[in-house]
Order: C-alpha cells, then sequence, then structure tokens
C-alpha cells in the first residue's frame, strides 16, 4: 500500500522530507548542507497568492517586488479590485501585456464566475492542475508552483524551470543541463517529496548563484 504524505504546513513537514530524501539519494547530502536550512514559502490559497506567482515571472525579483508593490498600493492584489480597474492603471503596474492580461482573465474569473482558488488547492493534483491550465495564461509552471506552495502539495516538481534544471545540473555533476524529460526521471528517485527537493534544489540554486529562484515573492 502506498504510504501516505501529509501536506506540507510547517517546518517538521520539511524536515521529515529532507531526512527520507537523503535516505533515498544520498547524493544530496552535500546539496542539504550547503544550502543551510530551507525556507517554508507557503502562501494563502487565493487571487493573491497565484497572481503573486504570476508576477515573479517577470525579468527580476527587483522588477517583481516593485510591481506588487503598486499592485498593492491600490488594493489591486484581490480579485474584485483587480477586476474593476481601469485598463490604463492595469498598464502602469509594469506588467507585459500577456502577463496583464492573465491577471485580468483570473480576477474577472474569481470575481464574476466563482472560480474557487481555495477549492482548487484542495482538489487532488492532477485535477487540481487540469483546471488551473484551463485558464488563459496559466501553465503547468503557474498551476504546480501554486499547488506548492499554496496547497502545500508534497509531490510536484516543475521540470520546465530553467534554474530547477541548472541548480540539478549543477548539484548532480552532470555535464549539461538536463531537458525536462530528462529532470522528471531524475527526479522519480524523490517521490513522495519532490515539492521539498525542488525547495532544496532553489535554494542551492540561490547559494551558488547568490540570486533567489523561488518565484514566491
Amino acid at each position: 500500500m502506498e504510504k501516505t504524505v501529509r501536506i506540507i504546513r510547517d517546518r517538521s513537514d520539511i524536515d521529515e522530507g529532507l531526512a527520507e530524501l537523503v535516505v533515498a539519494d544520498p547524493r544530496l547530502a552535500p546539496i542539504i548542507e550547503m544550502s543551510g536550512e530551507l525556507p517554508l514559502r507557503l502562501i494563502e490559497p487565493g487571487f493573491a497568492g497565484l497572481a503573486s506567482i504570476i508576477v515573479s515571472q517577470v525579468v527580476s525579483r527587483a522588477s517583481a517586488d516593485a510591481i506588487w508593490r503598486r499592485m498593492a498600493a491600490v488594493g489591486a492584489t484581490e480579485a474584485e479590485a483587480f477586476a474593476a480597474l481601469d485598463p490604463e492603471v492595469v498598464a502602469s503596474f509594469g506588467l507585459s501585456r500577456a502577463k496583464a492580461a492573465t491577471l485580468t482573465h483570473l480576477a474577472t474569473a474569481i470575481a464574476q464566475k466563482g472560480f474557487d482558488l481555495d477549492a482548487i488547492a484542495g482538489l487532488e493534483a492532477s485535477e487540481a492542475t487540469r483546471q488551473l491550465i484551463a485558464l488563459p495564461g496559466i501553465g503547468p509552471w503557474t498551476a504546480e508552483c501554486y499547488m506548492m506552495f499554496s496547497a502545500g502539495h508534497p509531490d510536484f516538481f516543475p521540470v520546465g524551470d530553467v534554474a530547477l534544471q541548472a541548480a540539478v545540473a549543477d548539484g548532480l555533476g552532470m555535464e549539461a543541463r538536463p531537458t525536462e524529460k530528462q529532470l522528471a526521471a531524475i527526479a522519480l528517485i524523490w517521490r513522495p517529496w519532490r515539492s521539498v527537493a525542488t525547495r532544496l534544489f532553489w535554494s542551492y540554486y540561490g547559494v551558488r548563484t547568490k540570486r533567489d529562484v523561488s518565484p514566491i515573492l
């Protein structure tokens, strides 16, 4: 019978995941040591949580933080408020046209159609992902990050993340950055704690490059 893994909600869950990961894959021991204490990185389910992940995908963390501050200043971290904004106000935030459209579609879906991101976070992983990527502009990476950091799901590994690909290549001494397919195969050994492995490699990459690559603002 497959072991049931609890939802990640506090430090003890991260510590349990790390302990099981290093048993499953001893190559992770020096990576864990170099990375230090892993951030919990949990955000509340809802528009603000998913919107922050979308905003984080801009060119730099400093730019993302500035955009988020502009949004917060006018209350646009709530779906109803964002949906009611004039397009000129949305344009003033500094978002790309595509990301502005994604946030507008998302806010409208919540405010006018009752799309429930809190309920999404409580669904089984594949169904939650299916419903999220059905929204305009929401791709697998965004959906996976929402499930990891809002739902606290323990077993997601966003293989399309370039920093994660680079971190795994560096940490495991690979000659080249793995493709998404290769990375998915590598990550199988880290089940059912791939969300903890994701946190680990992002933290490791942050230490190596001296910059925060997590999608959580």
